[in-house]
């Protein structure tokens, strides 16, 4: 079943929400923003090499890092202040490899600044950090703002000069190339894609994941479908409301995309916020690609929301 979000004509448009997202989660890498999502209980000895700032600045929901093995080379979409990045660099070893997509200038400059610094305490450096859409896992930002700068838009023949520069580099220089993930991260962030992009999204994934590979995704999810109103809300959509999945429709998206094999790793009992009456929670789930993969076991500590401050 399609997320039913997707089957409704929004006022909201992808650049509305793209832009809503962007300048809430800017603000958001500045300062604390303590309506984003719910506080997460980690295992503390993996936040010890993290500064404060990383720590403070962190939106997530869940905690997929607790499904990873030694050795793993990992995506994190959204990667934000680079928390789960910084966890997972631990959980693989040196011998693994942890990149972080995100979309927001703000968000990468926090965690890139700290990066050194991070990388000495853990004993190694096995974190990259890329600027990129993670609904469009082959375009990098970057690279293509490098070009930009070279080559600026004054006309027609520099546009198309642009997006022929554009098709090549995702082509030859894709920002993640395919069947090359061993594991797909992600923490609170699929909801906040605007619906016309969600199917891309989940076929992105698939893409990047290895045979065998998996995806283990913690968002919000919703008791029944949002409705347009709120859909139409650019506060409600950065504050992973408008844009949750009715619950059953994300189990369906992973299904549609071709994954196999899907399980729910942890299921938050009580609600995180009602609004307008319904019930949105956190849940963290697994989906493989193909056969080969096994299912998870997490550390003793549970993956979900911290029923600290009651939002969770």
């Amino acid at each position: 079943m399609e997320n039913p979000a997707n089957q409704v004509k929004m006022n909201l448009d992808q650049d509305e929400v793209t832009r809503a997202v962007a300048d809430r989660y800017a603000a958001g890498a500045q300062a604390v923003e303590n309506e984003l999502c719910c506080p997460v209980d980690y295992n503390a000895q993996y936040l010890k090499v993290m500064p404060a700032e990383i720590l403070e600045r962190d939106y997530g929901c869940g905690d997929p890092s607790k499904y990873l093995q030694p050795g793993e080379t990992v995506l994190d979409l959204g990667s934000g202040g680079g928390k789960i990045c910084y966890i997972a660099s631990q959980v693989v070893g040196k011998e693994g490899r942890v990149i972080g997509v995100d979309m927001t200038p703000d968000m990468l400059d926090l965690a890139r600044r700290h990066q050194a610094a991070v990388a000495e305490k853990i004993g190694w450096s096995n974190v990259k950090f890329l600027r990129g859409r993670i609904e469009d896992l082959e375009l990098n930002y970057d690279r293509l703002d490098q070009w930009l700068r070279a080559n600026p838009v004054t006309d027609v023949a520099s546009y198309e000069a642009m997006e022929a520069e554009r098709e090549r580099l995702c082509r030859d220089e894709p920002l993640v190339a395919s069947d090359s993930m061993d594991a797909v991260v992600s923490n609170c962030v699929l909801n906040l894609v605007a619906p016309d992009f969600k199917r891309q999204l989940f076929a992105e994934i698939f893409r990047v994941l290895k045979e065998g590979g998996r995806a283990v995704i913690s968002d919000i999810v919703a008791a029944q479908e949002v409705p347009l109103a709120m859909q139409q809300d650019p506060e409600l959509w950065s504050g992973c409301i408008s844009g949750a999945f009715e619950e059953q429709a994300f189990h369906d998206a992973f299904v549609a995309a071709g994954f196999s094999d899907i399980e729910i790793l942890v299921r938050q009992e009580q609600p995180w916020r009602v609004v307008s009456g319904i019930e949105f929670r956190s849940v963290t789930l697994a989906a493989y690609k193909g056969k080969g993969g096994r299912r998870l076991e997490a550390e003793a500590t549970d993956g979900g929301c911290s029923p600290k401050g009651g939002c969770c």
